[in-house]
Protein backbone atom coordinates (compact mmCIF):
# COMPACT_ATOMS: atom_id res chain seq x y z
CA UNK A 1 0.00 0.00 0.00
CA UNK A 2 1.31 3.42 -0.82
CA UNK A 3 1.30 5.72 2.04
CA UNK A 4 0.05 9.68 1.96
CA UNK A 5 3.11 11.09 1.10
CA UNK A 6 3.69 8.31 -1.61
CA UNK A 7 0.68 9.37 -3.33
CA UNK A 8 0.94 13.29 -3.58
CA UNK A 9 4.66 12.46 -4.46
CA UNK A 10 3.60 10.44 -7.59
CA UNK A 11 1.00 13.11 -8.13
CA UNK A 12 3.07 16.10 -8.47
CA UNK A 13 5.68 14.11 -10.64
CA UNK A 14 2.90 13.07 -12.58
CA UNK A 15 1.74 16.79 -12.54
CA UNK A 16 5.25 17.64 -13.56
CA UNK A 17 5.25 15.51 -16.61
CA UNK A 18 2.06 16.44 -18.14
CA UNK A 19 3.44 20.06 -18.10
CA UNK A 20 6.64 19.23 -19.95
CA UNK A 21 4.74 19.56 -23.15
CA UNK A 22 3.00 22.97 -22.36
CA UNK A 23 6.75 24.14 -21.46
CA UNK A 24 8.71 22.80 -24.85
CA UNK A 25 5.78 24.73 -26.19
CA UNK A 26 5.81 27.87 -24.82
CA UNK A 27 9.49 27.59 -25.68
CA UNK A 28 9.47 26.76 -29.26
CA UNK A 29 9.00 29.55 -31.62
CA UNK A 30 5.71 31.00 -32.65
CA UNK A 31 5.74 31.58 -36.68
CA UNK A 32 4.07 34.60 -35.71
CA UNK A 33 5.34 36.21 -33.55
CA UNK A 34 9.10 35.97 -34.78
CA UNK A 35 11.32 38.36 -32.40
CA UNK A 36 12.82 41.26 -34.58
CA UNK A 37 16.50 40.55 -33.92
CA UNK A 38 15.76 36.94 -35.90
CA UNK A 39 17.97 36.68 -38.60
CA UNK A 40 16.40 33.62 -40.33
CA UNK A 41 13.14 35.26 -39.76
CA UNK A 42 13.59 38.84 -41.26
CA UNK A 43 15.55 37.52 -44.53
CA UNK A 44 12.03 35.32 -44.82
CA UNK A 45 10.14 37.92 -44.58
CA UNK A 46 12.42 39.64 -46.99
CA UNK A 47 12.02 36.54 -49.59
CA UNK A 48 7.94 36.28 -49.21
CA UNK A 49 7.63 40.21 -49.84
CA UNK A 50 10.18 40.77 -52.36
CA UNK A 51 8.20 38.61 -55.17
CA UNK A 52 5.64 41.38 -54.97
CA UNK A 53 7.61 44.19 -55.06
CA UNK A 54 9.09 46.06 -58.50
CA UNK A 55 12.55 46.52 -58.96
CA UNK A 56 14.32 49.66 -59.63
CA UNK A 57 14.86 50.20 -63.41
CA UNK A 58 18.84 49.43 -63.36
CA UNK A 59 18.49 46.40 -61.59
CA UNK A 60 15.81 45.58 -63.53
CA UNK A 61 17.66 46.08 -67.03
CA UNK A 62 20.55 43.89 -65.00
CA UNK A 63 18.85 41.57 -64.30
CA UNK A 64 17.41 41.05 -68.02
CA UNK A 65 21.37 41.19 -69.10
CA UNK A 66 21.98 38.37 -66.51
CA UNK A 67 19.20 36.07 -67.59
CA UNK A 68 20.25 36.27 -71.08
CA UNK A 69 24.09 35.84 -70.78
CA UNK A 70 22.64 32.72 -68.47
CA UNK A 71 20.70 31.36 -71.79
CA UNK A 72 23.32 31.54 -73.63
CA UNK A 73 25.74 29.31 -71.32
CA UNK A 74 23.25 26.71 -71.08
CA UNK A 75 22.80 26.70 -74.85
CA UNK A 76 26.30 26.31 -76.06
CA UNK A 77 26.91 23.82 -72.77
CA UNK A 78 24.05 22.02 -73.85
CA UNK A 79 26.60 20.47 -76.93
CA UNK A 80 29.39 20.42 -74.30
CA UNK A 81 30.94 16.93 -72.34
CA UNK A 82 29.44 18.17 -69.59
CA UNK A 83 26.31 18.45 -70.98
CA UNK A 84 25.44 15.62 -72.74
CA UNK A 85 26.77 13.63 -69.81
CA UNK A 86 23.95 15.80 -67.38
CA UNK A 87 21.29 14.55 -70.81
CA UNK A 88 22.21 11.11 -70.30
CA UNK A 89 22.21 11.18 -66.55
CA UNK A 90 18.87 12.82 -65.77
CA UNK A 91 17.14 11.30 -69.13
CA UNK A 92 17.39 8.07 -67.20
CA UNK A 93 15.67 9.53 -63.72
CA UNK A 94 12.84 10.20 -65.88
CA UNK A 95 10.03 11.58 -63.70
CA UNK A 96 7.10 13.66 -64.05
CA UNK A 97 7.83 15.82 -66.57
CA UNK A 98 7.27 18.83 -65.49
CA UNK A 99 10.20 21.37 -67.00
CA UNK A 100 12.02 21.23 -70.12
CA UNK A 101 15.97 20.45 -70.69
CA UNK A 102 17.54 23.01 -73.00
CA UNK A 103 17.95 21.49 -76.50
CA UNK A 104 16.35 18.00 -75.89
CA UNK A 105 12.85 16.85 -77.10
CA UNK A 106 11.77 15.68 -73.19
CA UNK A 107 10.84 17.02 -69.77
CA UNK A 108 11.48 15.77 -66.52
CA UNK A 109 10.77 16.79 -62.95
CA UNK A 110 12.00 20.47 -62.07
CA UNK A 111 14.70 19.13 -59.94
CA UNK A 112 16.76 17.28 -62.50
CA UNK A 113 15.89 19.90 -65.16
CA UNK A 114 17.10 22.28 -62.77
CA UNK A 115 20.31 20.11 -62.57
CA UNK A 116 20.88 19.63 -66.20
CA UNK A 117 20.48 23.01 -67.04
CA UNK A 118 22.47 23.92 -64.50
CA UNK A 119 25.96 21.84 -65.62
CA UNK A 120 25.00 23.50 -68.96
CA UNK A 121 25.47 26.79 -67.15
CA UNK A 122 28.90 25.98 -66.19
CA UNK A 123 29.95 23.15 -68.98
CA UNK A 124 32.25 26.16 -70.07
CA UNK A 125 33.81 29.07 -68.72
CA UNK A 126 30.83 31.58 -70.20
CA UNK A 127 29.11 32.65 -67.12
CA UNK A 128 29.04 35.54 -64.69
CA UNK A 129 30.86 35.96 -61.82
CA UNK A 130 30.73 38.18 -58.85
CA UNK A 131 33.95 40.00 -58.26
CA UNK A 132 33.48 40.50 -54.47
CA UNK A 133 32.54 37.26 -53.55
CA UNK A 134 33.91 34.87 -56.56
CA UNK A 135 30.86 33.22 -57.09
CA UNK A 136 29.39 32.29 -60.04
CA UNK A 137 25.44 33.37 -59.27
CA UNK A 138 23.78 32.92 -62.72
CA UNK A 139 24.74 28.99 -63.53
CA UNK A 140 22.62 28.27 -60.61
CA UNK A 141 20.00 31.04 -59.91
CA UNK A 142 18.82 30.90 -63.58
CA UNK A 143 18.37 27.55 -64.14
CA UNK A 144 16.55 26.99 -60.90
CA UNK A 145 14.25 29.77 -62.07
CA UNK A 146 13.62 28.43 -65.58
CA UNK A 147 12.69 24.92 -64.05
CA UNK A 148 10.28 26.11 -61.23
CA UNK A 149 8.54 29.07 -63.37
CA UNK A 150 7.85 26.68 -66.05
CA UNK A 151 6.64 23.71 -63.71
CA UNK A 152 4.36 26.67 -62.34
CA UNK A 153 3.35 28.75 -65.10
CA UNK A 154 5.00 31.75 -63.67
CA UNK A 155 5.28 34.93 -65.58
CA UNK A 156 8.46 36.71 -66.63
CA UNK A 157 8.00 39.54 -64.20
CA UNK A 158 7.98 36.76 -61.58
CA UNK A 159 10.71 34.95 -62.97
CA UNK A 160 13.05 38.07 -63.02
CA UNK A 161 11.59 38.80 -59.54
CA UNK A 162 12.96 35.49 -58.26
CA UNK A 163 16.45 35.55 -60.04
CA UNK A 164 17.28 38.74 -58.61
CA UNK A 165 16.41 37.27 -55.05
CA UNK A 166 18.80 34.35 -55.58
CA UNK A 167 21.65 36.24 -56.33
CA UNK A 168 20.91 38.57 -53.28
CA UNK A 169 20.67 35.41 -51.14
CA UNK A 170 23.44 33.42 -52.36
CA UNK A 171 25.75 36.54 -52.47
CA UNK A 172 25.11 37.54 -49.21
CA UNK A 173 25.59 34.36 -47.18
CA UNK A 174 29.26 34.10 -49.02
CA UNK A 175 29.29 38.02 -47.42
CA UNK A 176 28.38 36.63 -44.13
CA UNK A 177 30.99 33.58 -43.77
CA UNK A 178 33.62 35.97 -45.40
CA UNK A 179 34.18 34.61 -49.35
CA UNK A 180 38.36 34.31 -47.76
CA UNK A 181 37.36 32.28 -44.75
CA UNK A 182 35.04 29.79 -47.03
CA UNK A 183 38.11 29.13 -48.91
CA UNK A 184 40.43 29.22 -46.13
CA UNK A 185 39.05 25.93 -44.68
CA UNK A 186 39.12 24.22 -48.29
CA UNK A 187 35.75 24.16 -49.31
CA UNK A 188 34.49 26.12 -52.46
CA UNK A 189 32.96 29.72 -51.98
CA UNK A 190 31.05 28.93 -55.64
CA UNK A 191 28.90 25.59 -54.09
CA UNK A 192 28.23 27.25 -51.08
CA UNK A 193 26.55 30.44 -52.18
CA UNK A 194 25.01 28.20 -55.05
CA UNK A 195 22.67 26.59 -52.78
CA UNK A 196 21.24 29.49 -51.62
CA UNK A 197 20.79 31.19 -54.89
CA UNK A 198 18.43 28.28 -56.19
CA UNK A 199 16.59 28.39 -52.74
CA UNK A 200 16.00 32.40 -53.34
CA UNK A 201 14.41 31.63 -56.89
CA UNK A 202 12.80 28.45 -55.85
CA UNK A 203 11.12 29.74 -52.99
CA UNK A 204 9.80 32.86 -54.82
CA UNK A 205 8.47 30.96 -57.68
CA UNK A 206 6.63 28.86 -55.29
CA UNK A 207 5.39 31.53 -53.14
CA UNK A 208 6.43 30.08 -50.06
CA UNK A 209 4.91 31.43 -46.54
CA UNK A 210 6.91 32.89 -43.85
CA UNK A 211 7.10 29.52 -41.97
CA UNK A 212 7.90 27.26 -45.25
CA UNK A 213 10.67 29.40 -46.21
CA UNK A 214 12.64 29.24 -42.54
CA UNK A 215 12.00 25.33 -43.18
CA UNK A 216 13.85 25.44 -46.71
CA UNK A 217 16.21 27.88 -45.78
CA UNK A 218 17.04 25.01 -43.43
CA UNK A 219 17.08 22.35 -45.83
CA UNK A 220 19.59 24.75 -47.80
CA UNK A 221 21.71 24.72 -45.24
CA UNK A 222 21.85 21.29 -44.65
CA UNK A 223 23.24 20.87 -48.34
CA UNK A 224 25.79 23.47 -48.38
CA UNK A 225 28.42 21.49 -49.76
CA UNK A 226 31.70 22.48 -52.56
CA UNK A 227 35.20 21.61 -52.12
CA UNK A 228 38.16 24.08 -53.50
CA UNK A 229 39.35 20.46 -54.89
CA UNK A 230 37.67 21.31 -58.00
CA UNK A 231 40.82 23.25 -59.25
CA UNK A 232 42.15 19.58 -60.06
CA UNK A 233 39.49 19.09 -62.18
CA UNK A 234 41.13 17.87 -65.62
CA UNK A 235 37.47 17.64 -67.80
CA UNK A 236 35.14 20.58 -66.03
CA UNK A 237 33.09 18.03 -65.47
CA UNK A 238 32.85 18.13 -61.98
CA UNK A 239 33.20 21.88 -62.11
CA UNK A 240 30.32 22.16 -63.74
CA UNK A 241 28.48 20.29 -60.94
CA UNK A 242 29.88 22.20 -58.25
CA UNK A 243 28.91 25.61 -59.55
CA UNK A 244 25.83 24.96 -61.47
CA UNK A 245 24.24 21.38 -61.35
CA UNK A 246 24.92 21.03 -57.64
CA UNK A 247 22.93 24.20 -56.46
CA UNK A 248 20.58 24.26 -58.87
CA UNK A 249 19.34 20.83 -57.81
CA UNK A 250 20.27 21.28 -54.01
CA UNK A 251 17.65 24.03 -54.16
CA UNK A 252 15.12 23.35 -55.94
CA UNK A 253 14.82 20.27 -53.70
CA UNK A 254 14.45 22.20 -50.33
CA UNK A 255 11.73 23.81 -51.71
CA UNK A 256 9.59 21.04 -53.11
CA UNK A 257 10.38 18.96 -49.94
CA UNK A 258 8.77 21.64 -47.89
CA UNK A 259 6.22 21.75 -50.18
CA UNK A 260 5.24 17.69 -49.33
CA UNK A 261 4.81 18.75 -45.77
CA UNK A 262 8.17 18.33 -44.06
CA UNK A 263 8.97 20.50 -41.42
CA UNK A 264 12.36 22.29 -40.07
CA UNK A 265 14.82 24.04 -38.19
CA UNK A 266 13.38 27.33 -37.28
CA UNK A 267 16.17 29.42 -36.94
CA UNK A 268 18.91 27.99 -39.21
CA UNK A 269 21.04 30.97 -39.90
CA UNK A 270 21.06 32.30 -36.07
CA UNK A 271 19.92 29.47 -33.54
CA UNK A 272 22.45 27.10 -31.64
CA UNK A 273 24.62 25.17 -33.73
CA UNK A 274 23.73 27.55 -36.58
CA UNK A 275 24.95 27.40 -40.64
CA UNK A 276 27.27 31.00 -40.08
CA UNK A 277 28.86 29.92 -36.65
CA UNK A 278 29.76 26.25 -38.41
CA UNK A 279 31.10 27.40 -41.98
CA UNK A 280 33.05 30.54 -40.50
CA UNK A 281 35.75 31.57 -38.20
CA UNK A 282 34.07 35.26 -37.89
CA UNK A 283 30.50 35.21 -39.38
CA UNK A 284 28.95 38.56 -39.40
CA UNK A 285 25.01 37.67 -39.63
CA UNK A 286 24.18 40.96 -40.46
CA UNK A 287 25.35 40.95 -43.57
CA UNK A 288 22.27 38.59 -44.91
CA UNK A 289 20.07 41.65 -44.29
CA UNK A 290 22.42 44.65 -45.33
CA UNK A 291 20.62 46.57 -48.58
CA UNK A 292 18.25 44.01 -48.50
CA UNK A 293 15.52 46.38 -51.46
CA UNK A 294 18.02 48.42 -52.13
CA UNK A 295 21.16 47.38 -53.10
CA UNK A 296 20.65 44.37 -55.63
CA UNK A 297 23.64 41.86 -56.20
CA UNK A 298 22.50 40.96 -59.57
CA UNK A 299 23.79 44.89 -60.73
CA UNK A 300 27.29 43.62 -59.05
CA UNK A 301 28.03 40.10 -61.16
CA UNK A 302 30.02 40.65 -63.90
CA UNK A 303 29.48 39.15 -67.91
CA UNK A 304 32.29 37.89 -69.69
CA UNK A 305 33.34 39.23 -72.35
CA UNK A 306 35.71 36.14 -73.47
CA UNK A 307 34.68 32.53 -72.62
CA UNK A 308 37.59 31.95 -70.44
CA UNK A 309 37.82 31.42 -66.67
CA UNK A 310 37.56 34.67 -64.98
CA UNK A 311 40.69 36.00 -63.97
CA UNK A 312 41.65 35.53 -67.56
CA UNK A 313 39.43 38.30 -68.69
CA UNK A 314 42.00 41.22 -67.44
CA UNK A 315 44.78 39.82 -69.28
CA UNK A 316 43.01 38.90 -72.21
CA UNK A 317 41.91 42.51 -72.09
CA UNK A 318 44.89 44.00 -71.26
CA UNK A 319 46.79 41.63 -74.28
CA UNK A 320 44.52 42.68 -77.10
CA UNK A 321 45.20 46.41 -76.14
CA UNK A 322 48.59 46.04 -76.63
CA UNK A 323 47.60 43.97 -80.15
CA UNK A 324 46.36 46.29 -81.32
CA UNK A 325 48.28 49.73 -80.31
CA UNK A 326 51.36 47.49 -81.24
CA UNK A 327 50.51 45.03 -83.83
CA UNK A 328 51.79 42.67 -81.67
CA UNK A 329 52.49 39.22 -84.13
CA UNK A 330 54.07 35.96 -83.48
CA UNK A 331 57.14 37.05 -85.15
CA UNK A 332 57.83 40.59 -83.15
CA UNK A 333 57.04 39.11 -79.63
CA UNK A 334 60.00 37.83 -78.08
CA UNK A 335 58.34 37.54 -74.48
CA UNK A 336 54.81 38.12 -72.55
CA UNK A 337 54.39 38.21 -68.87
CA UNK A 338 51.32 38.17 -67.22
CA UNK A 339 51.07 39.18 -63.54
CA UNK A 340 47.72 38.32 -61.45
CA UNK A 341 46.75 38.51 -58.19
CA UNK A 342 48.15 36.06 -56.10
CA UNK A 343 44.55 34.05 -55.62
CA UNK A 344 44.30 33.60 -58.91
CA UNK A 345 48.10 31.80 -59.40
CA UNK A 346 46.48 28.31 -58.04
CA UNK A 347 43.05 28.32 -60.51
CA UNK A 348 44.26 29.64 -63.72
CA UNK A 349 48.10 28.95 -62.96
CA UNK A 350 48.80 25.86 -64.92
CA UNK A 351 45.14 24.27 -65.26
CA UNK A 352 44.80 21.15 -67.29
CA UNK A 353 41.38 22.47 -68.39
CA UNK A 354 41.69 24.49 -71.59
CA UNK A 355 39.60 27.35 -70.94
CA UNK A 356 41.06 28.25 -67.41
CA UNK A 357 44.48 27.96 -68.26
CA UNK A 358 45.81 31.70 -68.63
CA UNK A 359 49.12 30.94 -70.56
CA UNK A 360 47.39 29.00 -73.06
CA UNK A 361 44.43 31.08 -73.72
CA UNK A 362 47.05 34.53 -73.83
CA UNK A 363 49.14 31.98 -76.56
CA UNK A 364 45.93 31.26 -78.65
CA UNK A 365 44.95 34.97 -78.72
CA UNK A 366 48.86 35.86 -79.80
CA UNK A 367 48.61 32.92 -82.70
CA UNK A 368 45.03 33.60 -84.15
CA UNK A 369 44.48 37.26 -82.80
CA UNK A 370 41.26 36.66 -81.32
CA UNK A 371 39.82 33.45 -79.01
CA UNK A 372 36.41 32.39 -79.60
CA UNK A 373 34.14 29.81 -78.11
CA UNK A 374 35.52 26.88 -80.44
CA UNK A 375 38.85 27.83 -79.58
CA UNK A 376 38.54 28.09 -75.41
CA UNK A 377 36.86 24.92 -75.61
CA UNK A 378 39.41 23.36 -78.00
CA UNK A 379 41.09 20.67 -75.78
CA UNK A 380 43.65 19.81 -78.87
CA UNK A 381 45.00 23.24 -78.64
CA UNK A 382 46.77 22.21 -75.74
CA UNK A 383 48.92 20.12 -77.95
CA UNK A 384 49.28 22.06 -81.31
CA UNK A 385 53.00 22.74 -82.26
CA UNK A 386 52.44 25.89 -82.90
CA UNK A 387 50.24 26.96 -79.30
CA UNK A 388 53.01 25.22 -77.54
CA UNK A 389 55.72 27.17 -79.21
CA UNK A 390 54.25 30.72 -78.76
CA UNK A 391 53.30 29.55 -74.91
CA UNK A 392 56.67 28.86 -74.57
CA UNK A 393 57.19 32.70 -74.49
CA UNK A 394 54.40 33.31 -71.77
CA UNK A 395 54.87 33.95 -68.27
CA UNK A 396 52.26 33.63 -65.48
CA UNK A 397 53.32 35.41 -62.10
CA UNK A 398 51.70 36.49 -59.00
CA UNK A 399 51.81 40.33 -58.57
CA UNK A 400 51.00 41.10 -54.92
CA UNK A 401 50.72 44.59 -55.64
CA UNK A 402 47.40 43.56 -57.85
CA UNK A 403 45.62 41.87 -54.25
CA UNK A 404 43.35 44.95 -54.31
CA UNK A 405 39.70 44.34 -52.66
CA UNK A 406 38.15 47.46 -54.92
CA UNK A 407 39.60 45.91 -58.31
CA UNK A 408 40.25 42.51 -56.99
CA UNK A 409 40.56 40.80 -60.68
CA UNK A 410 42.56 43.00 -62.74
CA UNK A 411 45.90 42.20 -64.46
CA UNK A 412 48.97 43.69 -66.15
CA UNK A 413 50.52 42.16 -69.52
CA UNK A 414 54.05 43.48 -70.54
CA UNK A 415 54.92 42.36 -73.75
CA UNK A 416 58.88 42.41 -74.58
CA UNK A 417 59.21 42.67 -78.69
CA UNK A 418 62.25 41.02 -80.47
CA UNK A 419 63.29 44.47 -81.41
CA UNK A 420 64.31 45.39 -77.45
CA UNK A 421 60.85 47.22 -76.76
CA UNK A 422 59.32 46.75 -73.95
CA UNK A 423 55.27 47.62 -73.54
CA UNK A 424 52.46 46.81 -70.91
CA UNK A 425 48.95 47.65 -70.02
CA UNK A 426 47.11 47.31 -66.79
CA UNK A 427 43.58 46.44 -67.19
CA UNK A 428 41.94 46.99 -63.73
CA UNK A 429 38.22 46.26 -64.46
CA UNK A 430 37.62 44.27 -67.22
CA UNK A 431 34.67 44.41 -69.65
CA UNK A 432 31.37 43.71 -68.22
CA UNK A 433 32.17 44.54 -64.86
CA UNK A 434 29.67 47.32 -63.12
CA UNK A 435 33.14 49.72 -63.60
CA UNK A 436 32.99 48.82 -67.36
CA UNK A 437 29.80 47.41 -68.09
CA UNK A 438 29.12 45.78 -71.25
CA UNK A 439 25.99 47.67 -73.25
CA UNK A 440 22.82 45.27 -73.97
CA UNK A 441 23.95 45.52 -77.71
CA UNK A 442 27.39 43.47 -76.60
CA UNK A 443 25.47 41.17 -74.31
CA UNK A 444 23.02 40.05 -77.40
CA UNK A 445 26.02 39.69 -79.65
CA UNK A 446 27.25 37.16 -77.28
CA UNK A 447 24.73 35.50 -76.64
CA UNK A 448 23.65 35.42 -80.77
CA UNK A 449 27.30 33.62 -80.98
CA UNK A 450 27.31 31.52 -78.37
CA UNK A 451 23.40 29.73 -78.99
CA UNK A 452 22.97 30.16 -83.22
CA UNK A 453 25.04 27.38 -83.67
CA UNK A 454 22.91 25.18 -81.66
CA UNK A 455 19.31 26.95 -81.82
CA UNK A 456 19.90 28.41 -85.09
CA UNK A 457 20.12 32.11 -86.03
CA UNK A 458 16.26 32.85 -86.33
CA UNK A 459 15.40 30.90 -82.81
CA UNK A 460 18.04 32.63 -81.43
CA UNK A 461 17.16 36.23 -82.26
CA UNK A 462 13.87 34.94 -80.96
CA UNK A 463 14.90 34.11 -77.75
CA UNK A 464 16.77 37.14 -77.81
CA UNK A 465 13.74 39.47 -78.09
CA UNK A 466 11.78 38.05 -75.56
CA UNK A 467 14.28 38.12 -72.83
CA UNK A 468 14.82 41.40 -73.83
CA UNK A 469 10.96 42.17 -73.03
CA UNK A 470 11.02 38.84 -70.31
CA UNK A 471 9.06 41.19 -67.96
CA UNK A 472 5.64 41.37 -70.55
CA UNK A 473 5.76 37.73 -70.59
CA UNK A 474 2.62 35.94 -69.73
CA UNK A 475 4.03 32.54 -68.94
CA UNK A 476 8.07 31.29 -69.19
CA UNK A 477 6.18 28.27 -71.08
CA UNK A 478 6.04 30.57 -73.88
CA UNK A 479 10.06 29.78 -74.40
CA UNK A 480 9.24 26.09 -74.50
CA UNK A 481 9.43 26.17 -78.15
CA UNK A 482 12.58 28.24 -78.73
CA UNK A 483 15.00 26.07 -76.40
CA UNK A 484 14.11 22.54 -77.09
CA UNK A 485 14.54 20.16 -79.89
Amino acid sequence: MLSRRQVLQSAGAAAMLAAVPARIAAAAPNPGTAASADITGQLARYMVASRDNALPPAALAACKQRILDTFAAMVSGCRLKPGLLAVEYVRGLGGVPQASVIGTDFRTTAINAAFANGMYAHAAETDDFDPNTKAHPGCSTVPTALAVAEKEGRSGQEFIRAVALGYDIGNRLLMALGPDLVRATHRGAEGTAANFCALGAAASLERLDETSTRYAISYSAQQVSGLWSWVKDKDHIEKAFDFGGMGARNGVMAVTMVQAGMTGVYDVLDGPHNLLIALSTDPKPQEMLNGLGSHFYVADSAIKKFAVGYPIQAPLDAFFTLRNEYTLTTANVRSILVKLPPDTIGIVGDSAMVDVNCAHIVAVALVKGTVSFADSNDVALMRDPNILQQRAKVTVTADPALADPAAPRGAIVEVTLTNGQHVSHHTKFPPGTKENPLSTVDVNEKARELMAPVLGAEKTQRLITQINNLENLRDVRELRPLITA
